[in-house]
């Protein structure tokens, strides 16, 4: 089993991106599911309920997200419709949404877990007890875990990998919109990267106008950050082959769009 997952989608940049490329990769590596970081896909802050509908029309079976999941207001008008959205599964008992879900592929079910990180981020649950608790949950139907860690630090993201290793197919870190080199295979059988990057503006800082951004780090005064509406595009994911019974991975490999690493088919 093949699982293709896309990094965070960054505003309308990004959403064109996956729009354009998510058919070419699936037709490349015939992914048996898709599953997308949009937490950011709402002009870089946020998901709306049309861009939610477009990333399952395009061929996503699942969007996860992140530190901006409530940033669009209308989040709350449509969440709990929202069956293929998942928030932080470690945000606090009550919380709107949910943070497993399981998908079912021709009898095979996998479940995807969504997770926050609280190092310099807001404080929230403890991701680590939080995880232990979902993958009971999720061994008592699957050996397919999916496990999307939105976390800022480095160290946190490596620890919870290592933490997951032989009881999770993956762990993917997303956040900080800069793909890392590090994609493995766990001693355990777990695939893992720090960080699987950014699918949106390629010619910005973090998906967004630089000018803006060196202006804050210049000047140290309050900016707004805006996503460039032009320019070059990039897309960045993750794709992993996993054993249907065991649960173990086999193969973890990035996947790097943009100008300096054209996509050939």
């Amino acid at each position: 089993m093949k699982i293709l997952f896309i990094g965070d989608v960054v505003g309308a940049p990004g959403r064109e991106m996956v729009q354009e490329y998510l058919p070419k990769l699936k037709e490349k590596h015939r992914p048996n599911m898709t599953i997308i970081n949009g937490e950011n896909a709402a002009a870089g802050k946020g998901i709306t309920e049309k861009i939610y509908k477009q990333f399952l029309e395009w061929g996503a079976q699942v969007i996860t997200m992140g530190n901006h999941m409530w940033d669009k207001k209308e989040i709350f008008e449509f969440i709990d419709e929202a069956k293929y959205m998942l928030r932080p599964a470690n945000f606090p008992k009550g919380t709107p949404g949910k943070g497993l879900i399981f998908v079912n592929l021709n009898g095979v079910e996998v479940a995807v877990i969504n997770l926050q990180g609280r190092t310099f981020l807001p404080a929230i649950d403890d991701p680590f007890t939080a995880l232990d608790e979902l993958i009971r949950e999720a061994k008592k139907r699957t050996n397919i875990i999916f496990v999307d860690f939105h976390a800022e630090a480095t160290s946190e993201k490596q620890a919870l990998g290592w933490y997951a290793d032989g009881r999770v197919s993956t762990v993917v870190g997303t956040h900080t919109h800069t793909q890392t080199a590090d994609e493995r295979i766990l001693p355990g059988g777990t695939a893992y990267i720090t960080d699987t990057g950014m699918t949106g503006p390629y010619d910005g800082i973090l998906g967004v106008e630089r000018e803006a951004v060196l202006k804050r780090f210049l000047t140290s005064m309050p900016v707004r950050f805006e996503i460039p509406k032009e320019g070059r595009k990039q897309l960045n994911g993750f794709i992993v082959t996993v054993d249907p019974k065991s649960g173990k991975a086999s193969k973890a490999e990035r996947i790097l769009i943009n100008d300096d690493h054209p996509y050939f088919g």
